[in-house]
């Protein structure tokens, strides 16, 4: 009987200790939650209202810091830029900056060059920080990247440079030139020698504004609103009578081939100027008594069919350092030369423009002493490509086979070609 009351006894008190046990962790638990955690310090409940949708829509670089310098909230775009690292602010420059306007409340700017993160290049990342105070405890950074916006300005200024360059040559000369003329008034043979110095200089100046005219053209206007089937042939005849004089001065000959009756959709007077520059390009920088040949053919690739049209020259060629800038305004590979010939350096600008917005592109292949080959690729006409085609123009089915390229093409009109057209 004493056993079974000792027990009960024990059954007893065991439940009023697991009772209170209970009780006590239940309390522990709900304080617990009430107590804030390190990871509820740092979530979007701690911005004022609206201001994370703010921060949404902001095409800047955001960043939240809070009174320990801790990251509550950033922006994707500050993780692509590097601007945060482990929930820290990882630029000190901008930290300090926070620092400063948390302390004072005094908005904050400033223009920064960052290393880039990830790349083994040395150019370094433009960016504008500007920090507020948000609200008592917070702190707003607003990122701002400059990179494109100072290359833009840098391409912008140089350009500026370089058209006001050219265009003081040709305006000195004349000046000078003019004074002459007035000097040597009662010496006719000498009024016509400077007359005609003034007759190539007006000439130069005029290309050259006719040019910066054409490139402003090709930048500013969108190709396709006045877009039409421009049949290659006529585009190719177009371009060698362009460049007749020129040749037959040289006694150049000029020859084209290739696929006939293609068409490439597009404005018929930017490609009409591409090509021209091209072939011009040629002639003016081959040897007398040499051969330029342009060739045209059909390349299936996927997404629909390319038009490649190649002008080949025996010239003088391209350096491979050169091969990088050509396609830049106002670059020469032979400064002496291109004055000679009245270049300006727009010619290859124009072309890239020109094939860029028609959806294309245009490469080079050269090699110093032996010449060069330019080639512009286009999308075809689509109406026109549905139709089909057939060969002819210059080239037999023999001479291009179909895994030639239009470089092929010009290439091979260094050797006999069936009825090319050759300058008088």
């Amino acid at each position: 009987m004493d056993v079974n009351a000792a027990v009960a006894a024990a059954a007893a008190i065991a439940g009023v200790c697991t009772g209170v046990i209970a009780m006590l962790a239940f309390r522990w638990s709900e304080r617990d939650q009430k107590r804030p955690t390190r990871t509820s310090l740092h979530t979007d409940p701690v911005l004022p209202p609206g201001v994370d949708t703010v921060l949404s829509v902001l095409r800047s670089s955001a960043v939240v810091l809070d009174e320990a310098d801790s990251v509550v909230k950033a922006s994707s775009a500050a993780y692509a830029l590097g601007l945060v690292r482990g929930g820290k602010l990882a630029v000190e420059p901008m930290l300090q900056m926070a620092r400063d306007t948390r302390r004072d409340g005094e908005i904050r700017q400033v223009e920064l060059d960052l290393p880039r993160r990830g790349t083994g290049r040395g150019e370094a990342l433009a960016v504008s920080a500007r920090v507020a105070p948000l609200g008592s405890r917070l702190v707003l950074l607003l990122v701002e990247d400059l990179t494109e916006a100072r290359r833009i300005e840098a391409v912008r200024r140089d350009f500026v440079a370089n058209v006001s360059h050219e265009l003081k040559t040709p305006v000195g000369a004349l000046s000078l030139l003019s004074e002459a003329v007035m000097d040597a008034s009662d010496d006719p043979e000498a009024v016509e020698r400077f007359a005609g110095r003034m007759q190539i200089e007006a000439t130069r100046l005029t290309s050259l504004v006719q040019e910066l005219i054409d490139l402003s053209r090709v930048q500013n206007d969108d190709p396709l609103e006045d877009a039409e089937p421009v049949r290659v042939d006529e585009l190719v005849a177009e371009a060698i009578d362009r460049s007749r004089h020129q040749a037959s001065h040289k006694q150049i000959t000029m020859a084209s081939g290739g696929t006939a009756d293609l068409q490439i959709w597009g404005n018929r007077g930017q490609l009409a100027a591409a090509l021209g520059n091209l072939v011009e390009n040629a002639v003016n920088y081959s040897p007398a008594r040499t051969r330029v040949g342009i060739a045209a053919r059909r390349v299936s690739v996927p997404g629909g069919d390319l038009i490649e049209v190649a002008v080949t020259d025996q010239g003088i060629g391209i350096s491979d350092k050169d091969k990088e800038r050509i396609f830049e305004r106002f670059y020469r590979v032979d400064p002496a030369r291109s004055r000679a010939t009245g270049g300006t350096g727009l010619g290859l600008a124009i072309v890239k423009h020109v094939a860029a917005s028609h959806g294309g592109e245009v490469t080079v292949w050269s090699s110093e002493g032996q010449g060069s080959t330019f080639t512009l690729r286009l999308p075809e006409a689509a109406a026109h490509r549905d139709r089909g085609s057939g060969r002819g123009g210059g080239l037999d089915d023999e001479t291009t086979m179909p895994g030639d390229s239009a470089e092929t093409a010009a290439t091979t009109m260094y050797e006999p070609i069936p009825a090319p057209e050759v300058l008088p």
